[in-house]
């Protein structure tokens, strides 16, 4: 792209993201902390104070002290819609973007909206309120951040299937975490005021346990300082010899592993507010016509995945593996190299491949760093 083109892009930007609402949200390491009653009582003090607050959606999930807060406060009419015949409510967004408050309340931000919805997630609604100027406030839980969905899996033993991407929480200019300790917490939920009484047994087996909770709560407080080091990074004067970091994940079309160093390499990239990229070496093995279709759909997920965390993929064809990695660290200007753990022991792939052991002399005198994930 000419200069000329280049200058005008950049001052179209500029505009865009002017004209761009501001994007706040509330996180917390599960339901019951108290992101909804926060959002609540925030809307009260800006509608005193003159500003034109709305309740665009809002979940009270039947708790006495949330539902009593959305009292005064002027609510948009849902949408309502037929779906296997039964009539549901969901967010009205054209409503919202049509009425343009200066403030919109906006619950549940990784909910699945129903289907034949313009969108198929919430978090895509708030990004266009956002993008017609409307400033918005949200909510969600750790659990929900697709970075994190494997450490969830591994620390509760359940599968969180409705997820928002990093870059969503990237996007946002305050990010708060609502923080309770364990025992606060599970107090809380004995009392009745997270779910009802049926439901307080069973999620004291499952779900609520101390060490759960005080692991979640560990994966939220990171995420909330990380936002505050990406804000510090990005608003606060750097040094000019400090180096700006770039992650490249080496991925292959082993699904698990591939998705795990995915995640692991967003988190990293997430955390130092940097450009990352996928490599993906396609070797004569796994060429288009060869490739399993178990694995050529593991692959065709994980550049998916990869995307909506925010990487560049990037696929080579080569016999060569090392070489073509030692050639994108060079040509993308890399500073760490992110791999899944080697299946054989990786002395023996050092000293079986000249080329591997010419890549790892290149990483060293580059300082480049090679982190291999479990």
């Amino acid at each position: 792209m000419p200069d000329k083109e280049q200058n005008v892009q950049h001052f179209l930007d500029l505009i865009k993201k002017s004209r761009r609402g501001k994007f706040k949200i509330y996180i917390g390491m599960s339901a019951g902390v108290g992101k909804t009653f926060r959002m609540l009582q925030e809307a009260h003090a800006l509608l005193r104070n003159g500003i034109d607050v709305k309740i665009g959606y809002v979940e009270t999930h039947g708790r006495a002290e949330t539902a009593a807060l959305l009292e005064g406060l002027p609510v948009i009419p849902r949408r309502k819609l037929f779906y296997k015949g039964k009539e549901l409510e969901e967010m009205d967004v054209q409503a919202i973007i049509n009425l343009r408050p200066e403030v919109v309340i906006i619950d549940e931000l990784a909910h699945t909206n129903i289907e034949g919805s313009k969108n198929e997630k919430r978090w895509q609604d708030v990004l266009d309120i956002i993008d017609a100027g409307i400033n918005v406030i949200s909510a969600l839980n750790i659990q929900h951040i697709e970075s994190l969905n494997e450490e969830i899996l591994q620390i509760t033993g359940v599968e969180v299937k409705e997820r928002v991407p990093d870059s969503v929480l990237t996007s946002a200019d305050e990010v708060v975490n609502i923080d309770l300790t364990a025992d606060e917490l599970i107090a809380r939920l004995k009392e009745g005021k997270i779910y009802q009484a049926e439901k307080i047994e069973t999620a004291l087996r499952n779900f609520f346990k101390t060490n759960h909770i005080l692991q979640l709560r560990e994966l939220a407080l990171k995420e909330v300082a990380s936002q505050v080091e990406r804000k510090v990074e990005t608003e606060v004067p750097r040094n000019a010899a400090l180096r700006h970091e770039r992650f490249m994940a080496c991925i292959s079309s082993n699904e698990k592993t591939a998705r795990t160093v995915i995640r692991k390499t967003a988190r990293l990239a997430n955390y130092y507010h940097s450009k990352w990229y996928v490599l993906y070496v396609q070797t004569p093995a796994e060429s288009n016509d060869k490739i399993a279709l178990d694995k050529q759909r593991h692959l065709i997920n994980n550049f998916k995945l990869a995307t909506e965390l925010g990487a560049e993929i990037i696929k080579v064809e080569s016999r060569h593996i090392a070489k073509s990695i030692a050639e994108q660290v060079g040509a993308r200007g890399i500073t760490t190299i992110c791999i899944g753990r080697p299946r054989i022991n990786l002395f023996k792939i050092i000293a079986a491949t000249n080329v591997f052991s010419e890549l790892l002399k290149k990483l060293s005198s580059d300082n480049i760093d090679l982190v291999i994930l479990s």
